[in-house]
């Protein structure tokens, strides 16, 4: 099974990774999690997970039977997540995704000759455990309107979906949780990777010593 890094650099996140891979979380190297994501770092999003998780994942009961969703509207379902309003703002991007995971998107399909719409889920909030959880480090995300790339300590994701954003300090800086707190407040500025924070629910700082969360958006002096 791959293991995460054991650079020296990055020992204040070791401890991090290892306790959710106990959570249940399986790691993805970053190799594996940029080749779920179609080889582009300037895509967030594990599609291959998220369209082969969710077409299994959701169904439509309907008069006593259960039918799968249509080809069609599992792609729909997946553009609706792809295609935030990210001209809105970045906070109202992440609004927006908020509503789409906790409400689901209503999509329409013909079923025993009646046309009806129904629920597509992105999260089973009931059952959690019927969500696939994955866990990634180092994740380059490309910057917007640059070449380069940032790169996060860790990132969560549910179902494909990236929803949780750790930066991991040294306890050998001053301050470490304030710089990582720093670090994330940079990323999501307009020549950051906004593209990420569009999905996070959950962003946190951490060092070995303690931690602060916050959401996305959220001032330093608030966290």
């Amino acid at each position: 099974m791959d293991t995460p890094s054991f650079r020296e650099e990055h020992i204040s996140q070791i401890p991090a990774l290892q306790l959710l891979m106990k959570m249940g979380y399986k790691y993805l190297t970053p190799d594996e999690a940029l080749a779920a994501r179609g080889g582009r770092s300037s895509n967030v999003l594990l599609e291959g997970i998220i369209k082969g998780h969710l077409a299994q994942a959701n169904r439509i009961q309907y008069k006593g039977k259960e039918f799968a969703f249509s080809e069609a509207n599992i792609n729909a379902a997946i553009v609706a997540l792809r295609d935030l309003p990210i001209q809105d703002g970045y906070m109202q991007a992440n609004m927006a995704f908020y509503d789409l995971i906790t409400l689901g998107k209503s999509l329409d399909q013909t079923v025993l000759g009646d046309r009806k719409s129904f629920t597509f889920q992105y999260m089973d909030w009931k059952h959690p455990e019927n969500n696939v959880y994955h866990v990634t480090e180092e994740f380059a995300v490309l910057r917007s309107e640059r070449q380069d790339t940032y790169r996060p300590d860790i990132v969560l994701f549910i179902n494909g979906i990236p929803v949780v954003v750790i930066e991991c300090k040294s306890p050998q800086i001053k301050e470490p949780v304030d710089k990582a707190i720093e670090q994330h407040l940079r990323n999501q500025q307009e020549e950051g990777i906004r593209g990420l924070y569009h999905y996070s629910n959950l962003v946190i700082g951490l060092a070995t010593e303690g931690a602060k969360y916050a959401t996305t958006g959220t001032p330093i002096e608030f966290w």
